[in-house]
């Protein structure tokens, strides 16, 4: 038996949640005493892998697959995990990720567990503990079933450098049209900006800028970090900003280990969104703003005199 890991890519390159499952599905493979095998779908590097405890990666390289499907890749990595006994597998919580895992299950006739947040603290029973009510609390679940698949929650486990000599394996997995379903005709992605999904640094901003036409000064701040930019709701409502950067409940969660919200009064679905970031700093000229109690640093103040000095002071900083 062994504990099978699904490496994540976008556009061939891997994305960091990749590293993290990886790392995470190389100490399950300890506790478990078995070995670890990692699939890789239209990756440029497999080798990559290595570096986080991946012996033995086995590669698909398939154009259909270009895209990612959810009912497809489901097949693809059940076909994988019969092909080598695995009865755990391994993946990680994203958008795509949470999509992709119920199909899996059905598949393999597995237990999931989504959200993971640390190791099984049992292995028999397997158990998990995991964040639910949208990040403001933990349970233990134990998953009964003899197939399990785990999905890890982003910068929950961190990426940790493990380097061993792997080998690859190239696998055909046999598809038909039954395996995709849905069809990807086109995908847009934004160019030249960090991703919210891969950011560990989200610059967010809301209806306090007053407009689009004042979002320059999120995206200097944005570029000085490393930083991803975002938006609440009514400012992607408003055609402010895209709506691929409306971050909350009813966008896209954000688990990132700095969240910086810019403007923002904290209503509780955005505040269910970003709940699972580390630390929370929040910059707001209404000392009542809902924000501010769930904030880690909090500064009252005008984000057009504000937002401008942090610029600057990190830019000398970074000098140094």
């Amino acid at each position: 038996m062994s504990v099978l890991v699904f490496a994540d890519t976008s556009e061939g390159k891997y994305k960091k949640s990749a590293f993290e499952v990886v790392s995470y599905g190389k100490k399950v493979a300890e506790q478990l005493g078995s070995s670890m095998v990692v699939l890789s779908i239209n990756a440029e590097s497999p080798q990559d892998l290595y570096a986080y405890g991946a012996e033995k990666v086995i590669t698909v390289s398939n154009d259909s697959l270009a895209n990612f499907n959810g009912k497809a890749y489901a097949s693809v990595i059940n076909q994988v995990a019969q092909k080598e006994s695995s009865n755990v597998v391994i993946i990680d919580s994203s958008i795509d990720g949470l999509y992709l895992a119920p199909m899996l299950a059905v598949k393999m006739e597995a237990g999931y567990a989504s959200n993971a947040v640390a190791l099984p603290s049992s292995t028999s029973p397997f158990t998990v503990k995991r964040k639910s009510f949208s990040s403001k609390a933990f349970n233990n679940t134990v998953i009964a079933t003899d197939n399990k698949i785990v999905g890890v929650s982003k910068n929950s486990f961190g990426v940790h450098e493990n380097p061993v000599s792997g080998t690859t394996e190239a696998f055909e997995p046999a598809l038909s049209d039954a395996d995709f379903g849905v069809k990807s005709v086109s995908v847009d992605r934004a160019k030249g900006k960090v991703s919210i999904a891969d950011a560990d640094i989200v610059v967010s901003a809301g209806r306090g800028l007053k407009g689009p036409e004042n979002w320059g000064m999120i995206e200097e701040l944005a570029d000085v970090l490393g930083a991803a930019t975002a938006c609440s709701k009514p400012v992607s409502d408003l055609g402010w900003r895209p709506h691929s950067e409306h971050v909350g409940q009813t966008g896209k969660p954000v688990a990132s280990n700095l969240y910086i919200a810019i403007g923002i009064s904290g209503a509780i679905q955005h505040l269910a969104g970003i709940n699972a970031s580390k630390v929370k700093v929040v910059i707001n000229t209404d000392p009542e703003a809902p924000f501010f109690k769930a904030a880690d640093y909090g500064i009252v103040g005008d984000a057009f005199e504000v937002v401008p000095a942090l610029i600057e002071k990190l830019k000398v900083f970074k000098q140094s």
